[in-house]
């Protein structure tokens, strides 16, 4: 393993008791520290954070913050050092046998020559825990949302950022730049990947959210991307509803079923 390298995680949530939990717990070996942000939540999410914290004092930080964008503060000063960058939200759920597996290939260099690395992902519509089965879409086609950056690639990454790695400025170092992408779920089955996600952005997150409404993550919440403002544009000029940018986002290609015993819901 290469001497020096390090994967940090850092989770920003709001609202997200239900899975958060999870979310963290399936995360924590494959990352050397992990910094825990809540945005405000008014259901238990702070309280399952800090217990975590609690648990492992020595590996896990917890801050809260009225500002999301401070959680990118919290990474910012690790530009241009040998560290991986490993962004977990509250409704994301990693496969943690495959995790170990790829923390031993990120730490032992396979993808130093690549600015991130995008997972498999299955954006799940229906859950059923006890039979071990989800119901949802893969990626691809989907998008991949998954956030395992390389930060030895970047000199700073400054700037107005919306939250952890969104927005702002990057400025890469000699010999890397923005496109040096390894897409890891596009070479590799759902079933034999190392790095996969249940990404439960369709299902009830906390019990504050409203019955029967996809909601906003906070960078939904927090940034107007100009397709946003044009879909939105057009559906009120038509006198329709706008899209769901997530629906767009994340419901792409057939529905299919997977097992998912090994994310241990």
């Amino acid at each position: 393993m290469k001497s020096g390298t390090k994967i940090i995680g850092i989770l920003l949530a709001k609202n997200e008791e239900f899975f958060v939990e999870r979310a963290v717990q399936n995360a924590l070996a494959f990352c050397d520290e992990f910094i825990l942000v809540d945005n405000e939540s008014t259901d238990r999410t702070f309280e399952i954070l800090d217990g975590i914290q609690k648990t492992y004092p020595d590996k896990v930080q917890l801050h809260k913050s009225r500002k999301p964008g401070v959680s990118h503060d919290l990474i910012a000063g690790f530009a241009g050092t040998k560290t991986w960058i490993f962004g977990v939200d509250g409704d994301e759920i990693y496969d943690p046998i495959g995790l170990s597996r790829m923390r031993e290939r990120v730490v032992g260099g396979e993808f130093d020559g690549s600015w991130c690395v995008f997972g498999n992902v299955l954006n799940v519509k229906t859950l059923e825990s006890q039979s071990c089965r989800a119901t949802g879409y893969l990626a691809p086609p989907c998008r991949s949302m998954t956030k395992l950056y390389n930060f030895a690639a970047i000199e700073a990454w400054d700037g107005p950022c919306q939250e952890r790695l969104h927005g702002g400025t990057i400025r890469f170092r000699d010999g890397y730049h923005e496109g040096l992408r390894y897409n890891f779920h596009e070479e590799n089955e759902w079933e034999a990947s190392d790095f996969r996600c249940l990404h439960l952005c369709f299902l009830k997150r906390s019990s504050v959210d409203p019955e029967g409404r996809i909601r906003q993550n906070i960078m939904d919440r927090h940034s107007w991307h100009w397709e946003k403002i044009r879909d939105k544009a057009l559906a009120f000029l038509r006198g329709k509803k706008a899209p769901n940018w997530k629906e767009q986002k994340y419901a792409r290609g057939p529905l299919v079923e997977k097992t998912v015993a090994a994310f241990s819901l």
